[in-house]
């Protein structure tokens, strides 16, 4: 099997895998990467250990800190306790809440009871600010300021503010 195709079936087992943990199996959150495929979890009794990642999700699905994934414990270790078994996206999440399977000290801001009555938007019409927008910092900031002449082209100058 080449690696593009075995990468596609790997994504797709993934992404589209509904499981429920079995007896023997934990929900747990990634505190961090540490490195050589192998990442801290914390259970959700509040223990933290080792766990790695298995041969096939390695280069083909990264995790991140504040993930959630499925382990299964392994026998043989000492520092690392378990094997990665699925990683949890927010279908899957959903999927086992609602089967009533998720660990309630692992209580997610979408599981909370929001009230929808509330709107998000601002009530001043100012929605469409750009306030909230990203600012480079890296560039300097330019300030753009048009004439309209009717006997000539529009003539454009930039000014370069000292922000530096």
């Amino acid at each position: 099997m080449s690696k593009a195709t075995k990468r596609k079936h790997v994504t797709k087992e993934v992404l589209d895998c509904y499981i429920l943990p079995e007896k023997n199996q934990k929900i747990v959150k990634i505190v961090g990467g540490k490195g050589n495929n192998l990442h801290e979890v914390q259970t959700a009794e509040g223990e933290n250990y080792l766990v790695s990642m298995p041969t096939k999700f390695r280069k083909n699905i990264w995790v991140k800190r504040g993930d959630y994934v499925l382990i299964q414990p392994i026998e043989e270790g000492e520092k690392v306790k378990a094997e990665i078994f699925a990683i949890l996206y927010e279908d899957q999440i959903k999927y086992i809440q609602s089967q009533k399977k998720w660990p309630k000290e692992f209580l997610l801001p979408a599981a909370l009871n929001v009230n929808p009555d509330i709107s998000t938007t601002d009530t001043e019409g100012s929605s469409g600010s750009d306030d909230d927008l990203f600012v480079n910092t890296n560039r300097p900031e330019c300030t753009y300021e048009c004439t309209d002449n009717s006997d000539s082209d529009d003539l454009c100058s930039i000014q370069l503010k000292d922000g530096d």
